[in-house]
């Protein structure tokens, strides 16, 4: 957003940088809908509620406890791993990566 803000902030409503990471902007809120509660108080913005048909919370899955077997432990060490894959070949050519 901060590349973006400065896009437009100099003038360059019309380039087609900002016009790219507005279709990225839009692709990502495609199915993003639903309703927000709100709670003002003293200038701060609180929020105390959200609901969405489209939401991909699943509170039977969002726990440390019993999830059904959504979610393997062992399945962790190999996501780690492929991560982190960019970096380590990055540092193995003695590259930096930000």
């Amino acid at each position: 957003m901060p590349r973006y803000a400065k896009l437009i902030y100099t003038g360059y409503w019309w380039s087609p940088e900002r016009e790219m990471l507005q279709q990225m902007i839009d692709a990502s809120q495609e199915h993003v809908n639903g309703v927000v509660r709100l709670k003002l108080y003293k200038g701060n913005v609180i929020v105390v509620g959200r609901k969405s048909d489209d939401s991909l919370f699943d509170a039977n899955i969002a726990t440390f406890e019993e999830d059904g077997g959504a979610y393997n432990q062992a399945d962790a060490a190999g996501f780690i791993k492929l991560n982190a894959l960019r970096m380590r070949i990055a540092a193995n050519k003695g590259r930096k990566l930000f």
